[in-house]
């Protein structure tokens, strides 16, 4: 079932070339950090999914009249992003039943934090935008079942204790990398490469990136940016007890 995430890119990618002078295209890619003087455009959502969804785009693309010469291009932005986020909660609710409806939409500056990243790609030109998707299925909570009268009270849950000389590891510091993909290369092929040349990896820039301590995948998650910085939003994890005692998986 679609998120509003996923419509969100639907309908940006018909809109934006619609409405935008030369039909430019969007595609994904990998965040990058943006230089100073990013500006962008955050909704906040309510209904069955709701939060908060931010773009943050190139201030380069500010420079390039794509909403037409003379057209104030910061105010302009601020109405095709506002149009596709009501777009977006209008096509969510088309093909998931689900309603959703921005309630606050506002200019931003930045984003520490990035979902995806795209680029329009307009003429021999291409512009950064980021994401932060922070729209979530709100989901009812149940009432846990009234205990028969008499009955004793619960008593708490505690916390699996770990195994005896565990303790002993957590201390113990472990390299940690991020896994995009791979591929597999003859030995030609490798002495071939040079500056330029491009390896296709065996996975798609959507699909989550694995974090790997040994030769063992321990969690998998989404590419962000911290300061600058890449990092991981955990999406997945293996069992405690499968990483503190033998670090193998499930995956």
């Amino acid at each position: 079932m679609k998120s509003y995430l996923e419509c969100w890119i639907d309908v940006a990618t018909a809109l934006l070339a619609q409405a935008l002078a030369g039909e430019p295209e969007l595609v994904e890619s990998l965040p990058k950090p943006l230089a100073a003087g990013s500006f962008g455009f955050a909704a906040m959502l309510s209904g069955d999914e709701a939060g908060r969804f931010a773009a943050v785009l190139d201030r380069a693309i500010l420079e390039t009249p794509l909403l037409g010469e003379g057209a104030d291009q910061r105010a302009g932005w601020a109405e095709l992003l506002r149009e596709v986020a009501e777009a977006a909660a209008g096509d969510l609710l088309a093909k998931t039943g689900k309603k959703c409806r921005v309630e606050g939409f506002e200019e931003i500056e930045a984003e520490s934090k990035v979902s995806r990243a795209f680029l329009l790609k307009a003429g021999d030109r291409a512009f950064t935008i980021l994401v932060r998707d922070e729209v979530r299925e709100v989901k009812a909570v149940a009432e846990p079942p009234a205990a028969p009268p008499g009955a004793p009270p619960d008593e708490p849950t505690m916390p699996p204790a770990t195994s005896p000389g565990t303790e002993l590891l957590l201390d113990v510091e472990l390299e940690a990398s991020l896994r995009f993909g791979c591929r597999e290369l003859p030995l030609g092929e490798l002495l071939d490469l040079g500056p330029g040349d491009v390896v296709q990896l065996d996975r798609h820039v959507a699909d989550p990136v694995d974090l790997v301590v040994g030769d063992k995948i321990v969690a998998r998650g989404e590419v962000v940016l911290v300061n600058g910085n890449f990092g991981l939003r955990v999406t997945e994890v293996a069992a405690p007890r499968k990483r503190l005692e033998s670090i193998r998986c499930l995956f």
